[in-house]
């Protein structure tokens, strides 16, 4: 665990911290199952806030977002209450 020790800059830790914060928000199951559209906009507002902080590029920041947009997709499919396939594509269940 010591490997990074002191070597990632102050902007380098933030930008991983927020990264980890927004794929920790993404895996959070409880509230996606409570309340998918909750979710969504809280992980919709996290990348938007790494943007506005200027800690992703734009092409990360759209990625963020259509992650985000496909994830909820998903979860409004009812993923998590079945074990169907979610083609990405179309975003259609198949077994």
């Amino acid at each position: 665990m010591n490997a990074f020790r002191n070597q990632l800059t102050q902007a380098q830790e933030r930008r991983l911290c927020a990264l980890d914060s927004w794929h920790r928000a993404l895996e959070n199951i409880a509230l996606r199952m409570d309340s998918p559209e909750a979710w969504h906009e809280e992980l919709l507002r996290q990348s938007d806030e790494m943007d506005r902080q200027r800690m992703v590029s734009w092409q990360e920041w759209r990625d963020l977002r259509i992650a985000a947009d496909q994830a909820f997709l998903r979860a409004v499919a009812g993923e998590d209450y079945h074990s169907g396939h979610i083609d990405e594509q179309t975003s259609e269940i198949r077994d």
